[in-house]
């Protein structure tokens, strides 16, 4: 399998987080997937946000849950993009997609969506949380799902076996041979994040991850020449 560059949020290092222009800058630059997160609305939207508060991201203050579609709407999410949903962003581009989910109750909203437009051979679900990973598994046959871990040991390879995750999606700060190998033996795909320097790309490719998520475009281009 070919070395995978995943757009972190899009391209949230020059283009604001998570919004359809970042989204739109990351396929352009040829990133492979494209990472996104999913939180819901008040009134059960599936909104593209990272934190559960709208106020380190937008012009707004306040929880995500506590208001509607139409209130985030309003709110300035970077150079004037508002806050998209997930619907949005299917059809704005046409690249793959990671989708962070937060909980058991934004698993059931995408699966919803996910069964409704055939999406599982497009989007891959990804987590931090193991129950949220076992309840679209659930719902959508066949999904392919990561679990996301920061701060973890070489238990994250059996919590990711125990809830069928095909890959893990790790800190690389935290990322040491003895982890990779017990997941290679456990036939699972490894991806790095955040990776964007030469020297956190040198580290990955050293032992031979299967992907990283970057917050730059630039990693695509030097991805394939650094050993």
């Amino acid at each position: 399998m070919n070395f995978l560059t995943i757009g972190h949020r899009g391209v949230m290092g020059v283009e604001p987080e998570n919004t359809l222009r970042s989204f739109v800058a990351a396929q352009a630059a040829g990133l492979d997937l494209i990472e996104l997160d999913l939180h819901l609305s008040k009134d059960g939207a599936l909104v593209v946000m990272h934190d559960a508060d709208v106020a380190r991201t937008t012009d707004g203050k306040g929880p995500i849950a506590e208001k509607t579609l139409a209130e985030l709407r309003e709110l300035d999410a970077g150079r004037g993009e508002r806050i998209p949903v997930f619907e949005e962003v299917l059809d704005a581009v046409k690249a793959p997609l990671q989708a962070e989910i937060k909980d058991v109750a934004a698993a059931r909203a995408l699966a919803e969506v996910m069964l409704s437009r055939d999406l599982v051979a497009r989007v891959e679900v990804i987590s931090f949380h193991d129950e949220a990973i076992a309840e679209i598994a659930r719902l959508v046959p066949g999904v392919r799902t990561a679990l996301v871990a920061s701060r973890y040991g070489t238990d994250v390879v059996e919590r990711a076996t125990a809830v069928g995750a095909t890959t893990l999606v790790l800190n690389i700060r935290r990322l040491t041979l003895e982890i990779v190998e017990r997941a290679r033996k456990a036939d699972l795909r490894i991806i790095g994040w955040v990776v964007n320097t030469q020297d956190d790309l040198r580290l990955v490719r050293a032992l031979q991850l299967d992907g990283a998520t970057t917050d730059y475009p630039e990693i695509k281009r030097t991805g394939r020449f650094t050993a």
